[in-house]
């Protein structure tokens, strides 16, 4: 690694980022939508103020490039993006902290939950580890990360107390409606059918049992489950990672032109001091 270059937010040794860079991040960014349209204030707010109805696959690309950005961009790329993501949510008013914080704890149980499940081995102390990373993304979208939950325990406990008022009402009708069957050209129509429909089925599955109760469906087994979404990561992880990076916005490419081409993500490398996962992450201000 290049010593004099900025390592950004995270860095080479980080968990984030070995983890971002794995193909099966694509199910698990479709498992977080799922489960944040759970929240009822959180998806009223999407449905009213974003552009989710009229450009749906736009905001979906323009959330993907943000986590991009925060996981291997430059500091001031993150922070830059981070202020626009802090005054977009201010003139929507949609910046309260309840709602910020379910999206973010959402996202990263998605992200955590998948990867183990397709079988990047990350142990107990890296999957904390992972969750205290992403205090620095909090911040980034505008909440204290002292109040967000830096464990996998402490995030258990998060999900325990918010289950309450979680429920599937209109809008998470509407945002299953898209996930089942999103707007497409009609040229992309059979892409969809066998592509898509399977994606977002088994990034349903993985949801956790109370989130099928909600949406009225029984949760499958887990075994089961975890067996299908572990040879669909595999397959997935079949397509060269230099052919899925070239595919805009190329994060990764140039995180690795930046600092050298010794800081490849590999999640399934053997991991020595070097890297190790946690081993030199920043932590949270």
């Amino acid at each position: 690694m290049r010593q004099d270059a900025d390592p950004g937010l995270f860095g080479p040794r980080s968990v984030t980022w070995q983890l971002h860079g794995d193909p099966v991040m694509w199910i698990a960014g479709v498992r977080a939508l799922w489960l944040q349209a759970l929240h009822p204030v959180a998806v009223r707010g999407v449905m009213i103020n974003s552009s989710f109805r009229e450009d749906p696959w736009g905001r979906l690309m323009r959330t993907a490039n943000f986590v991009g950005t925060l996981s291997y961009g430059t500091t001031e790329a993150a922070e830059t993006a981070g202020a626009r993501v802090r005054r977009i949510h201010r003139l929507l008013g949609v910046d309260h902290p309840e709602l910020l914080l379910w999206v973010h704890c959402a996202e990263v149980d998605s992200y955590l939950s998948v990867a183990r499940r397709s079988g990047i081995p990350l142990t107990d102390a890296e999957a904390d580890r992972y969750l205290d990373e992403h205090r620095v993304s909090a911040r980034l979208v505008g909440l204290d990360p002292d109040t967000v939950p830096g464990s996998a325990a402490a995030l258990a406990d998060y999900f325990a107390s918010i289950q309450p008022r979680l429920e599937a009402g209109p809008d998470a009708r509407t945002v299953e409606a898209f996930l089942r069957r999103p707007p497409v050209k009609p040229a992309l129509v059979p892409a969809r059918e066998v592509i898509w429909r399977r994606v977002t089925a088994l990034a349903y599955d993985t949801l956790p049992p109370y989130a099928h109760a909600l949406y009225g469906t029984p949760a499958p087994a887990p075994g089961t489950v975890t067996h299908r979404l572990t040879a669909t990561a595999n397959l997935l992880r079949c397509i060269p990672d230099r052919l899925r990076w070239r595919l805009p916005p190329r994060h990764i490419l140039r995180a690795m032109d930046r600092l050298g081409q010794d800081t490849r993500p590999a999640p399934f490398a053997r991991r020595g001091t070097q890297g190790r996962p946690g081993a030199g992450a920043r932590s949270h201000p």
